[in-house]
């Protein structure tokens, strides 16, 4: 369990530093108004993660009992989707955007419902987790159910302390990246590398 558990933390917590939307958006509400909402809109983010784990848990699993050769060409479509994934960053534009225009400023509750939300309509979550999730599973015949909701948790906790510790210095953050043009560069190509490291981690 260990053996799956350790790389799986490890590339979830490249995966969560990375700059994607998400912790963008954490970062922005921060800068704006404060830690506190920065806060509440990553546990509304981070909350949506159960359906996309339940999905992933009660689907996959009924086709992993089914084959075991499934289960090997579910890792490949996973890899494979990880590997568009690095090539669509490396034709992006390493520029990031740091605007706070349109951001208002929202009672708790309601903040945690947007990010709730952001979360369960994105279908890239979805299927992202349908990608990484399978390859980490240490014992694919045993109850695979309570290890996807392992597996979906322990991405949670790590994804909850990294955006609350970026809602607390997102000044410092943004400070820093905004007086280092070359710093989005840096990111892109670091996000193409944890992809690819990601891909290999499955497949292997």
């Amino acid at each position: 369990m260990l053996d799956q558990l350790i790389p799986f933390l490890t590339a979830s917590i490249l995966l969560t530093f990375s700059p994607g939307p998400d912790i963008i958006y954490v970062l922005v509400r921060s800068m704006a108004y404060g830690y506190k909402q920065g806060i509440i809109t990553a546990l509304g983010l981070v909350s949506g993660i159960l359906i996309h784990t339940s999905l992933v848990a009660f689907g996959v699993s009924a086709i992993i009992k089914q084959s075991d050769n499934i289960f090997l060409f579910i890792k490949i479509l996973g890899a494979l989707y990880l590997l568009y994934l690095a090539y669509q960053v490396y034709k992006s534009d390493p520029k990031i955007a740091f605007s706070s225009e349109g951001i208002s400023d929202k009672s708790m509750f309601s903040l945690f419902k947007q990010g709730f939300i952001m979360n369960v309509l994105n279908p890239k979550v979805g299927i992202f987790f349908l990608a990484f999730f399978p390859g980490f599973l240490w014992e694919p015949n045993g109850n695979t159910v309570v290890q996807f909701y392992i597996l979906g948790a322990v991405f949670m906790l790590q994804a909850l302390l990294i955006f609350s510790g970026v809602a607390v210095l997102a000044d410092k953050i943004s400070v820093y990246i905004k007086s280092h043009p070359k710093s989005g560069v840096f990111l892109k190509w670091m996000q193409v590398v944890i992809f690819i490291l990601i891909a290999a981690l499955i497949l292997l």
